[in-house]
């Protein structure tokens, strides 16, 4: 059970009826997740909603690369709805079961291709060491340009605020569903 109450629409005030409104005509339709907590701050909601609309639909990344980025962070933080949500749609959009499983249960994924072996060595060296180190960066720039180390990196930080709301607001899982990752 989550930590805070969902808002029913008759208790949303306009600007939060109006910030709901729009992650719900947006490519999510779906109120699942972080959502429910940020309207409770819903100027927080409203530029955090549209950053996540940008970091999954419109960043510089093929949808592999950002849902594998995506599934290191979830992992990272534990945040179980995150990996629900996310490791079908990281299958879905290439990246291999096997590696998905590996991530999964924390141990480092034999990956299919190099781009896949970047942003998983980038996402992990960031959130380990709070940085990358400089062949790190260069090797993101060169194979991801300059827009995709940002794109990325913006992916991370997005990821790791959802995480964050996620675990500290116990955002539950579907009725039925079981926790996916283990501590």
């Amino acid at each position: 059970m989550s930590r805070i109450p969902k808002l029913r629409t008759d208790q949303l005030s306009s600007q939060q009826l109006r910030v709901q409104d729009e992650i719900l005509a947006g490519p999510r339709s779906s109120l699942q997740g972080p959502f429910h907590a940020w309207l409770y701050s819903p100027k927080l909601a409203d530029p955090a909603q549209k950053l996540g609309e940008f970091c999954r639909f419109s960043s510089a990344l093929p949808q592999r690369l950002s849902e594998l980025a995506i599934l290191v962070v979830a992992r990272y933080w534990r945040a179980q709805f995150e990996w629900y949500a996310h490791a079908p749609m990281a299958i879905s959009a290439g990246i291999s079961a096997a590696a998905v499983g590996a991530i999964q249960i924390n141990e480092k994924p034999i990956l299919d291709a190099e781009d896949e072996c970047l942003v998983y060595n980038f996402v992990s060296e960031l959130l380990d060491s709070r940085t990358v180190s400089q062949s790190t960066y260069d090797q993101a720039e060169t194979m991801l340009g300059r827009r995709g180390v940002v794109d990325l990196v913006g992916i991370a930080g997005y990821y790791c605020l959802v995480s964050m709301t996620l675990n500290v607001f116990e955002v539950p899982l579907p009725k039925g569903e079981v926790l996916p990752l283990s501590l």
